[in-house]
């Protein structure tokens, strides 16, 4: 019996971590961040690497193979409330990397870019 209890109050408190720890990734929906997207639809034959610009700083959001679709997250940390971004299209292997207009973007927006087979 006493080593029953001791084996009880070894691991009762492994469980209630292990309990704790499944609780944070889960947890409440409502209390998640929203996910801010571009949505890269690239009818070019040439990969690009896309990145998102606010102000003069550029962020690599990752690389999009030759005609195809791909959604890429733009980090929270781009995005505080209403925000300003242009995306610039980099294809690879190219001297010339398209930037786009101004686009405002909130949490949650999901942001489309079309690249044109030029």
């Amino acid at each position: 019996m006493r080593l029953f209890r001791r084996v009880l109050l070894v691991l009762l408190p492994l469980f209630v971590l292990a309990s704790c720890a499944s609780m944070g990734r889960g947890g409440d929906p409502s209390l998640q961040e929203e996910r801010t997207t571009l949505r890269v639809e690239n009818r070019s034959w040439s990969a690009v690497n896309v990145y998102a610009v606010r102000g003069g700083q550029r962020i690599r959001l990752g690389t999009v193979t030759a005609t195809s679709t791909q959604v890429l997250v733009i980090p929270h940390t781009l995005i505080s409330g209403m925000t300003t971004l242009r995306f610039i299209a980099d294809p690879i292997g190219s001297d010339r990397a398209p930037v786009s207009d101004e686009v405002t973007v909130s949490p949650g927006d999901q942001v489309t870019l079309y690249i044109p087979n030029a």
